[in-house]
């Protein structure tokens, strides 16, 4: 390998492990909104690496309809974990046509990954038992407006 190439891989590895590693660095996420069942929630929106890599960890609360929505640059069979992050959440993965592929519980500092179940573009984040509560499951249909 070139040593450009090894320097660039390198620098890579540690800005991705700064953003995770340091709870006081600074990542601004954008806004969005989403729409299901005729209802419309605004959620925080995780469309860099940056932002993905962040993602929810850290915090120690989240409001009652507060979330995040992951956008995956490619479609891909997504995964999540829990490393750093404090609140148990649910995860619902929603395919290029935002059809829900799964909901799947996720348990504070948990590393085991959880991953959808087909490719997705989308992974939305929200308290855990969220999705029960609103009555939303798989197949439902989720309107993205980023």
């Amino acid at each position: 390998m070139k040593p450009a190439t090894l320097a660039f891989i390198a620098l890579f590895l540690l800005t991705a492990a700064a953003v995770q590693a340091i709870p006081d660095l600074p990542v601004k996420f954008d806004s969005a909104s989403i729409e299901v069942e005729g209802q419309v929630y605004p959620v925080e929106y995780a469309q860099t690496y940056e932002q993905r890599a962040r993602g929810l960890m850290y915090r120690k609360s989240l409001c009652e309809d507060c979330g995040m929505l992951f956008r995956f640059s490619t479609p891909k069979r997504a995964s999540m974990w829990m490393k750093n992050t404090f609140i148990p959440l649910d995860v619902a993965f929603i395919d290029r046509n935002g059809v829900i592929t799964d909901i799947k519980a996720l348990e504070p500092h948990n590393l085991e990954s959880v991953g959808a179940s087909k490719e997705v573009i989308y992974a939305l984040e929200m308290n855990q038992g969220w999705f029960a509560r609103q009555n939303i499951k798989v197949g439902d249909q989720i309107i993205v407006n980023p």
